[in-house]
């Protein structure tokens, strides 16, 4: 039987490269390898009738040329708030055994160095936001803020080629500061790229 399941929410990443991040139109990063992390706050959403409301999930990932090539290392971080049972589904989708858009991702990592459970702080109102990854990392320590645009507008960029949450305009942004050591996986940078926006996946995707 095919597993039924939504998610629908907030995402947030911040990463190595300069603003807007170049992987996003799938050139080359900034520095020629791009550590990021990315996360997605789930406002509404179910699988096979298991509720996953209010619930976090961190994945930090390195990759060692163009995003689009693939052979990312990554780790991934579940919400300490979660069930059993609402673990396994959060691992189910953010690990592509499920399908939607989360399967098109996992493609392209070849290293999963851990999945673990820790307390995630996520906290945004859609341009600014901040993130907390248990004692491993922190993203927008003052703030993930948004770029000011022509007439203090908040820049978007939509329909990107490489893109976490298809389909919605991304409020490009630059952390004051973003920071992450684990499994291996290693940044600590000020100014530099963030997006936010809303995403929806599903099964159907």
């Amino acid at each position: 039987m095919t597993d039924q399941w939504t998610l629908d929410g907030t995402y947030m990443e911040a990463c190595t490269c300069e603003t807007p991040c170049p992987c996003t139109m799938l050139n080359d990063p900034t520095e020629g390898t791009c550590t990021a992390v990315v996360a997605w706050h789930v406002e509404e959403g179910h699988f096979n009738g298991v509720s996953l409301d209010d619930l976090n999930v961190v994945v930090a990932l390195h990759t060692p040329g163009n995003m689009a090539d693939g052979d990312w290392t990554a780790a991934v971080y579940l919400d300490d708030r979660a069930s059993a049972e609402q673990e396994d589904a959060l691992g189910t989708i953010f690990g592509g055994e499920a399908g939607g858009h989360p399967a098109h991702l996992a493609e392209l990592i070849s290293d999963v160095r851990g999945v673990e459970t820790v307390p995630l702080t996520f906290e945004t109102d859609g341009t600014h936001g901040r993130l907390r990854i248990g004692e491993v990392g922190e993203i927008g320590c003052a703030d993930a803020a948004p770029v000011e645009g022509q007439e203090g507008a908040v820049p978007t960029i939509e329909h990107h080629p490489l893109a976490v949450a298809p389909g919605y305009p991304a409020a490009v942004a630059k952390a004051s500061r973003a920071h992450f050591d684990d499994h291996g996986i290693a940044f600590d940078v000020s100014e530099r790229s963030a997006l936010l926006s809303p995403f929806s996946y599903a099964n159907a995707q």
